[in-house]
Parts: C-alpha cells; structure tokens; sequence
C-alpha cells in the first residue's frame, strides 16, 4: 500500500492540533507503487508528528472495528472524523486500486464510515462487511516507539487489552472456538524487543543472520529461557462455577494457547512444571537442532513472533481488573496520560529471561542485557522489517534511530534498502518481500532527511494553536547535514548553544586580544572564520 492522502477533520487530540490538517503525500500514479519510499516528519517537540502517527492508527483502528470487529474489538477515538486515501494491490497480477474511505458527521449524527474504490475514473462504493473490501485493508499496521510514548502508544494498547480480554472470556466459554482472531495492530517496543530478536533469529539464517547482527558484533543466539506461570498471586482468579469444567486453576488458555505450550515444550532441551503456579520453565540451548524443531513448527518469524506476543498479551491479565477499567475510561475520555502499567517481572504471564549471544569478536557467551540501548535498537528495528517482509503493511516509526551513534544513523535508511529480505520474494503470490509497503518516521536529526527527496521530507510546526506542514525550501537528497539543521529545525549556526553565545559576544568585540584568547578555545567552524575576518579587521585598524 502507499498513503495518498490523509485528512483530519475532527480528531478531538492534543485540544484539536490537528483538526483540519490535509496532507498529501503522493499522486494517484501507480509508477513507483513497488518503490520502498519512506515519509519522514521532522520539527520541533509538541509540533504534532508524534500525534499525527497516533491520528492515523486510529483511523485504521476505527476502520478496522467498523469492518473486521472480530479482529479489533476496541476503538480507542469513537468520535474520530477523517477521510484518507491510498492505493493498495490485492493480487500481483492487477494494478492499485485507489481507496477513500471517510467517516464524517452530519448535523452533528454520529459519523458513518464510508468506504469506495475507483473503477474506470469513478468512485464505487463498498460493503464494509464483504471479504473482497477487507483485502483493501492494510494487513498490518505497525507502530514502534523507542521510548515511553504514550502518545503513539495508546491505540495499540487498546488494541492489545480487547485481545487479552476475549482470549479470557473465550477460554471460559462453553462454545467450541479454538482460535482468537489476531488483532491487524502491532505495537513493537521495548517489551517486545526479545520477542521480535528471538524469533527472527530461530527462524532466520545466512544473509538474514548476519545482516540483524553484524553492527551489535553478535555472532548467533545461543541460549534463552521462557516462563509460563498461569495460577500466581497476581493472576486472576477461576470464578467457582467455572471450576468444575476448568483444566486449570488460573489464567485459562484457548486450545490455541496451550497448543502453543506444547510446541515450547517440544522445542525445549529442558523443561519443568510446577502444579501449584501452574508455572512452566522452557530452555532452549540454541544448535541447528533446536532451529530446525521451530521451523517445523512454526511456518515463518511471523507466526513464530505472533505465538510468543499472544502469550505475553496475557500479562495484560495480571494487571489489577480495576486499573484495567481505569485504562478503558480514561482512553473514552482521551486523557491520555493513562496507560496499562507493566507488570513486574515475577508477576507476568509470559517473560523470557536468560537470553545469550555467542561474541563475534571472541566467541564468548553474552548477555542480552549487557548490550547498549543503540545495539538492542538496530537489532530490533531491522528484525522487525526482516519479520514484517510482506505486501500492504503500514510502518509508523517514532524516532527509530534515537539511541544510534551517528555513524549508525548516517547508515540507517541504507541499512534498510539493504536488507535480504528488501529483493527476495515470500508467498504464494511471489510479491516483492519490501515493496508495498509503506513507512513513515519521525525524527530530530538530519541524518534521515538527508536520505530523502524533498518531496518526502515534512516540516512540522505550531502556528496559532494548530499544526502547520511544509517542505524544506532546498532539495534534501544528498545535502549538508548543516544545510538540513538550518532549513528543517531552525538551528543556525548547527553549533551547540553555550559556544555559539561566546562567538556572538566575541564578535561584538572591540578588543583584538580578546577575541584572539576566545579563538584559541574554539574548534573549527564557519563561524570561527567569520571571527578570525573580525580580528583581522581590527588589526587593520589598529
């Protein structure tokens, strides 16, 4: 897929920043539709990019409800008005079908989606309910935070708290379904930082291996444990007139769940249970052996990564019933402060732990936690685009590359276009892994923007309240990181603060003595130029 337009009317966020906002981000031309072209969005803090991500996932969440409510049982902004368009290919051998899908009030009536395709230069409109208009979906939306973002963060936990509640109700339903249907929102952060690395690595070899892991200097994975633990003091506790027929006494599990139990366990070198917490220890030493067992079970990094997300969905479950209903109407209220805590470690559900990387560099055994913030973040990121591989998936990246070193963030979009997975083709269709897809980013470095055409980079800004979008004024491919500091943040000169105060007082000086001692602290710079022209002046003068 790849976003066309996006229009906020009303989004009822941040007191209205961004209502009446219209965007657009491309034309209806389909020439460059299997192109991988991120959309970068830069400015200053509280400019409204963080917002505007967390405005178009629910957009998609609402759609999603409206159309599929079997697979997203929440919206987190009822009240949410928009209009968007984007083109989308359901099949290979057919071209993109162009899409507009709106939902607006009228006389202040609750809004009402609206959803149409063009055929032959006209609108037609479509059954939000028929199977052929959920394959106009996005199949995925994925949203990934480096940090504590509540803001990008909170339809994605909407998301995830309706799916642990019906895995709840349906495991204690006396009805005979097996499955819960996946939720098409994924949030990928630092809690599922292992998930992501861990199935990316048992099911990935070769090319891929070596292209998550070079830069953290890891080799391969060598060992990790996982903990299940059903029936603790903070999971919640069987009603006694369900006891009777329950297998267990705590958290009860689908037929899907427990079956995802028993691959563990038959993937494990070694396992053990305890009947009274219902608490089971899997480890895995990691050998070719080990690697082939999941791959039996397991179809792709993908479903592998789904299982181990939906077991640690269910931690959700071991938060206070109380603080959960707190979340759901604070989130009615938009205060959006609120959000689910996360359980301490002995109280989840679902947790690795133990987690080691055999050492490119000696060979030695490491610890996952002993790498740096930089480290687990590249290895993430690039494990999550090796994972999500498919068509018609939407990334929203907030500050993806914040903890990278700057030879890290001058290679980042690189390191993306580089990938195994960006050429190769996976699926019954034989579809380009990374093309159709698309991907939006914010970010408060030049390193990014000076990756992108003009026309793909976004300047975010506040003016009277509301949000206000433009292009940089110079072309951005290829430009002076200076050069993009100064047309894209405002920061001129591109020296920090304290320095750039002295030069300024310096160059007010009369006194070449002065100016000369202040020089000699002074790195180099165009500024200290401009400074030593000053001194020679005086000199002239003198």
């Amino acid at each position: 897929m790849k976003l066309l337009r996006v229009h906020v009317v009303s989004a009822n966020t941040c007191g209205g920043l961004l209502d009446g906002l219209d965007l657009w981000f491309r034309g209806p031309s389909s020439s460059k539709y299997s192109d991988f072209d991120p959309l970068c969005f830069v400015g200053p803090n509280g400019a409204g990019k963080s917002q505007f991500l967390q405005v178009l996932t629910e957009i998609f969440q609402s759609i999603y409800h409206a159309c599929i409510p079997g697979e997203e049982r929440i919206e987190s902004n009822p009240d949410l008005q928009f209009e968007i368009e984007y083109l989308i290919r359901p099949q290979l051998n057919q071209d993109p079908i162009q899409v507009k899908i709106s939902r607006t009030s009228i006389d202040r009536r609750r809004p009402v989606l609206n959803i149409q395709k063009k055929e032959d230069g006209e609108w037609v409109n479509c059954d939000p309910f028929s199977p052929s208009t959920h394959d106009l979906l996005p199949k995925k939306v994925i949203g990934y935070t480096s940090g504590e973002n509540e803001t990008l963060s909170l339809p994605f936990l909407v998301s995830r708290s309706g799916y642990a509640d019906e895995v709840g109700r349906t495991a204690l339903s006396d009805k005979t379904e097996n499955r819960v249907l996946d939720t098409r929102l994924m949030l990928i952060d630092y809690g599922t930082n292992l998930e992501v690395v861990v199935s990316n690595l048992l099911t990935n070899d070769g090319k891929e291996l070596k292209a998550l892991l070079e830069d953290a200097r890891l080799e391969d994975l060598h060992s990790f444990r996982c903990i299940v633990q059903l029936a603790h003091s903070a999971a919640p506790k069987l009603p006694s007139n369900k006891k009777a027929n329950s297998k267990r006494k705590g958290i009860q599990l689908t037929p899907e769940l427990e079956d995802y139990l028993e691959k563990l366990q038959r993937c494990s070198t070694c396992s053990s249970y305890d009947q009274k917490d219902e608490k089971y220890i899997f480890d895995f030493w990691v050998n070719d052996q080990t690697k082939e067992a999941f791959r039996f079970f397991w179809e792709s990094t993908l479903d592998l990564y789904t299982s181990l997300h939906k077991l640690s969905m269910l931690n959700d479950l071991a938060i206070p019933k109380v603080t959960r209903d707190r979340f759901r109407r604070d989130t009615k209220n938009r205060r959006f402060a609120s959000r689910l805590p996360e359980p301490q470690d002995e109280d989840k559900v679902f947790r690795f732990d133990q987690v080691r990387f055999y050492s490119r560099s000696n060979n030695k055994v490491v610890d996952y936690v002993s790498l740096s913030d930089g480290e687990h973040q590249l290895v993430q990121i690039l494990g999550i685009f090796s994972m999500l591989s498919f068509a018609d998936v939407l990334f929203l990246l907030d500050e993806p590359e914040s903890h990278l070193n700057p030879q890290w963030r001058v290679k980042f979009v690189s390191r993306l276009m580089d990938l195994p997975t960006k050429d190769g083709v996976r699926g019954a269709d034989k579809r380009p892994q990374a093309a159709e897809q698309d991907c939006l980013l914010t970010t408060h470095a030049p390193f990014v923007p000076s990756d992108m055409a003009r026309d793909r980079v976004y300047i975010f800004g506040k003016n009277d309240g509301h949000v206000e979008v433009t292009h940089p004024e110079v072309e951005t491919f290829g430009t002076t990181f200076d050069t993009i500091l100064e047309q894209c943040f405002n920061v001129r000169p591109p020296i920090s603060d304290v320095s750039r105060q002295e030069i300024e007082t310096l160059m007010k000086s009369d006194d070449p003595e002065e100016i000369q001692k202040g020089m000699d602290r002074l790195g180099f710079s165009v500024e200290k130029v401009f400074l030593a022209d000053r001194l020679g002046q005086l000199k002239k003068k003198g």
